[in-house]
């Protein structure tokens, strides 16, 4: 588990294909803290959750499965990522809560200054889509952000200066693909809905 609040910007360094569509792939931390890292731990990787294989003091390796290549975005050797480390019970949650989990991949539409921020127009998936609401929470590449505004399958968010500095969103362009996960409350709200209307036919 996740607060999309992210801890450091690194980079992909290396990836070495070990068959069947798999890879380890191995990340420089960026500053990360992994002093308190251990094999097995979660650290989120643009919004993916990964499992720690192999570390040292400045960078780590994951193996990444040809399902999440098929799926997710931003294993590219040199690409900036937004790195998070797994929540602690004693951590504040700055953010919302994220699993780690991608539930589509979006596209850039439009990433426009605003003043002293900055527009990003994002294209959702269907299966993103049904979730999004103004003022609802949304993951971008592992960052939790605030939904503005939502115009059929588009939606717009408002990137300030220090979002714009903290993590590798910055680096986005018209027509860049994302990872997208869906706040997990709205799609616990239609389960729910969901599981009423069955029963109610019963």
């Amino acid at each position: 588990m996740f607060t999309g609040i992210i801890q450091a910007v690194g980079h992909i360094s290396h990836l070495t294909e070990r068959g069947g569509g798999d890879a380890r792939v191995t990340i420089a931390a960026g500053g990360l803290d992994l002093t308190d890292v251990a094999i097995g731990d979660s650290i989120a990787v643009n919004g993916v959750c990964l499992t720690v294989v192999e570390r040292g003091l400045e960078h780590f390796s994951v193996d990444v499965s040809q399902e999440t290549f098929s799926c997710t975005m931003g294993f590219t050797p040199g690409e900036a990522v937004n790195l998070e480390k797994a929540l602690r019970l004693a951590d504040r949650l700055g953010g919302h809560l994220v699993s780690g989990h991608v539930d589509g991949v979006g596209e850039v539409v439009r990433f426009d200054k605003v003043g002293d921020s900055m527009r990003l127009d994002i294209r959702a998936p269907k299966a993103v889509e049904r979730y999004l609401a103004p003022k609802g929470s949304v993951a971008v590449n592992g960052v939790s952000l605030t939904v503005n505004r939502v115009h059929g399958a588009e939606f717009s968010i408002n990137l300030i200066p220090h979002t714009l500095d903290a993590t590798a969103l910055k680096n986005l362009g018209p027509g860049d693909r994302v990872n997208l996960e869906a706040d997990m409350l709205a799609r616990y709200a239609e389960r729910l809905l969901a599981y009423t209307q069955e029963t109610d036919k019963d």
